[in-house]
């Protein structure tokens, strides 16, 4: 009996071990799955973050805006504007004839008015000038259109708008009997062809109006029949878009101010021109010897732009394909719809981001205000670029990763803007011989012969973004040079639309200089 006890303990002994040995085996074996699904796990997680990190990489290459593509922009950008002079349709850039040949000198004196029309709500503005290049307080109030005037008769547009300037005037200081007759700067922010400083020919109707009657109509003149109508004397002295308007408020507050730029949801540029550069001028009537003229600068386009993939679907399913090909790349209007697609294409390739959202298929479901907020968010845990990509996007729970991925797309795209506007400025200072370029062998450059240069910029980009303002200011000083770029000052201006439009009425007064250029 005790053998067998001994023998059976001897096989229970066995029995357990084999099972023990089991056990390891299978928990081995289990193990060694786990650390396969694991480093497998991995290894597609490598591959995917390798896959968007090729996408970025890819938009860096084509975003990239060296010295020396800059200057070939610039130099693109003085032909082009060299060419746009020469004869109507001789380039991308209209360079449009304002026929303003007088801006403030800041010794105006007197009250001066402005009406600012350009959307669904037109504003009207009193500037009180007491020369010495005075302060500007305007009187400002803005107005709402009515539904059926924006379709309606011209004649009922106008009156209306006539009757408000009538009520505006008459709470000033201004007596409404008075013999003098008031001067007002028209801003009209629709496509028209200019016959004069203060009169032009409506070519189409843009945003929400739809007044046929108008189209192919003297726009100032509708309006002087409307003051009249109204008993308001009052003489429409210049007719004007934000612009000029920028470019007059800028050299009121600074004599040397030659250009202006207005980059914000939309863009454009324009400058002071010598006279006998307009070619394309010559069968004008005109005593001037220099006039502004507005570049529509949204139109440019060069080969050396660096244009990506992205812009050119962006462009293929705009309104207005192969038109405003630089505006596309440079404005407020599209920046965030160029980083939209970014990460479209990032969320297509891997799932970093989660399932696709169906935001991202969204054109411009992604605001520039957003990606500008993205991009300057500067906490640890990036916490406002997981908020605008859960509440705008829908794309919840974002690893830190892949957020400091999505502020490193809105810093190509920013950066590329920024440095193309750059350019821009510059080419028109080269145009216009402020760029220190001439006369200056060797590549060495002349300080003792460059002049203090002013350009006036407005616009929310600029004004509100500063990661954007610096990037401009840095590739300013990268093209021109440490020694150049001490002489150009970028000056911001406010509101040209209304008081810089005021100010040209005051430079156009019928008591100073009137329509000097004005077509054959």
């Amino acid at each position: 009996m005790g053998c067998l006890i001994r023998t059976d303990k001897g096989i229970l002994a066995v029995l357990m071990g084999k099972v023990v040995l089991g056990v390891a085996v299978g928990v081995a074996v289990a193990a060694c799955a786990v650390a396969a699904l694991v480093v497998g796990r991995r290894v597609r997680s490598r591959k995917k973050w390798k896959r968007v990190v090729g996408v970025l990489k890819e938009l860096e290459e084509s975003c990239e805006t060296t010295v020396g593509r800059l200057r070939q922009v610039v130099d693109a950008m003085a032909v082009e504007m060299h060419a746009g002079l020469a004869s109507e349709g001789g380039s991308k850039l209209k360079m449009l004839l304002t026929f303003v040949d007088n801006l403030p000198s800041g010794s105006e004196k007197g009250n001066f008015y402005a009406l600012d029309l350009g959307g669904t709500n037109f504003r009207v503005l009193r500037v009180e000038l007491g020369g010495q290049r005075s302060n500007l307080d305007p009187d400002v109030e803005q107005q709402p259109i009515p539904e059926q005037l924006m379709t309606g008769r011209s004649e009922d547009l106008f009156d209306f708008i006539a009757s408000s300037l009538h009520r505006f005037v008459g709470k000033g200081n201004d007596s409404m009997q008075s013999s003098i007759t008031k001067e007002l700067g028209f801003t009209f922010s629709f496509p028209v062809k200019q016959t004069s400083v203060s009169s032009g020919v409506l070519i189409k109707w843009t945003k929400a109006f739809a007044i046929k009657d108008m189209v192919g109509k003297e726009v100032a003149g509708a309006l002087q029949q409307a003051l009249v109508r109204k008993g308001l004397n009052m003489r429409v002295a210049v007719l004007v878009n934000d612009t000029v308007g920028t470019l007059a408020l800028g050299r009121y507050h600074d004599a040397d101010t030659v250009a202006a730029v207005i980059i914000g949801t939309g863009t454009n540029a324009c400058y002071w021109e010598r006279t006998d550069a307009i070619i394309k001028c010559q069968g004008l009537l005109t005593t001037s010897s220099g006039m502004v003229v507005n570049m529509e600068w949204g139109n440019f386009w060069s080969s050396h732009l660096p244009r990506t993939s992205y812009d050119i679907e962006l462009d293929a399913e705009s309104p207005n394909p192969n038109d405003q090909g630089f505006e596309k790349m440079i404005s407020g209007m599209y920046l965030g719809d160029i980083v939209r697609r970014v990460i479209l294409r990032m969320s297509e390739e891997s799932d970093i981001f989660g399932p696709v959202s169906a935001r991202l298929y969204v054109p411009f479901a992604l605001r520039t205000p957003a990606m500008a907020a993205m991009h300057e968010d500067d906490s640890p845990e990036l916490t406002e670029v997981a908020r605008i990509l859960n509440n705008i996007l829908d794309i919840p729970d974002v690893p830190r990763k892949a957020r400091k991925l999505v502020v490193k797309i809105c810093d190509v795209v920013t950066r590329r803007a920024a440095r193309l506007v750059a350019a821009g400025i510059v080419g028109i200072l080269k145009k216009i011989g402020r760029d220190g370029s001439s006369g200056i062998s060797g590549g060495s450059r002349s300080d003792i012969k460059m002049r203090r240069t002013a350009v006036a910029v407005e616009g929310s980009l600029y004004t509100q973004y500063t990661t954007f303002r610096e990037y401009l200011h840095e590739a300013l000083h990268e093209i021109l040079g440490e020694v150049i770029a001490r002489h150009v000052v970028i000056n911001v201006t406010e509101d040209g639309s209304g008081t810089g439009a005021a100010l040209l009425a005051a430079s156009h007064s019928s008591s100073g200089s009137a329509d000097n250029i004005q077509l054959a």
